[in-house]
């Protein structure tokens, strides 16, 4: 999974696979989903993400084992 952020825009991309996209669909207004010819999602897009997504603090966690308690957090 890879995450870009284009301040330029205040666009946030999530992007979970490589596989090609066959199609877009809008979710609310500012955010856009792209799913591959099976439906699965491909990646996410969000627009005005600082305000949507409150991109102003962005953490990862890992679970590696579900009764794990605490996992990996990167700032």
């Amino acid at each position: 999974m890879r995450v870009k952020y284009f301040s330029d825009t205040d666009t946030a991309l999530v992007e979970f696979t490589d596989q090609e996209v066959d199609q877009t669909r809008e979710i609310s207004e500012n955010i856009y989903v792209d799913l591959d010819r099976q439906g699965n999602l491909v990646s996410m897009t969000i627009e005005h993400a600082r305000t949507n997504a409150r991109l102003q603090e962005f953490s990862y966690q890992e679970i590696a084992n579900p009764s794990q308690e605490e996992g990996r957090t990167t700032q």
